[in-house]
């Protein structure tokens, strides 16, 4: 018989096989990978990847600057310390669609960005080290600023800040926060 944690990050890992396959290849239009660190006394790293679908359109376009949208698919790997939760890692599945304002790619070299975004999270763990985060679930709320750079905005640096927590669904409702940066690839 399968553990429980095995079973819970099949049916993520499923869930998420689905989703990237079931939809056109040529919809996803980048690529990152990231690095982040938790914020606090709590010590963990966060260590992942992203895809994302960016749809083409364009809102309140001014002086070579607009707002546009796009959704992340991302996973990661939480690297902690073990503590009173027993556990010393995890798996974090998230899904956010993002607002952003940016300057035009083909408008200048270098195209910075200031974005918002806010999702849902899904954690193989309700714990890591010290922290009890109570359920396997929380959201995520981050924001970010960075630049596109490269052919026609290829490549992207980006910083975030970024807010976990389970909103009160839980009998606990710690928050977890991290900085993260990200390097991209646009297709």
């Amino acid at each position: 018989m399968l553990s429980p944690q095995f079973s819970r990050v099949g049916a993520l890992g499923t869930l998420i096989l689905i989703l990237c396959f079931c939809s056109k290849v040529h919809a996803l239009d980048s690529f990152f990978l990231e690095l982040g660190s938790i914020e606090g006394d709590e010590e963990a790293e966060r260590y992942g990847g992203a895809f994302r679908y960016a749809p083409e359109n364009r809102w309140l376009e001014s002086n070579n600057w607009y707002l546009s949208t796009y959704f992340e698919l991302g996973v990661a790997y939480w690297d902690g310390e073990l503590g009173t939760e027993g556990e010393d890692s995890l798996v974090d599945f998230g899904l956010t669609p993002v607002l952003r304002y940016q300057r035009s790619v083909n408008s200048s070299a270098f195209a910075p960005f200031f974005e918002f975004g806010t999702g849902v999270h899904a954690h193989t763990e309700t714990g890591i080290g010290d922290k009890d985060i109570d359920i396997p679930f929380s959201f995520g709320t981050h924001l970010g600023i960075g630049v596109r750079f490269g052919e026609t905005g290829r490549y992207e640096l980006l910083y975030r800040f970024q807010h976990l927590s389970n909103a009160g669904l839980g009998d606990e409702n710690p928050g977890l926060n991290f900085h993260t940066i990200q390097l991209g690839y646009h297709f």
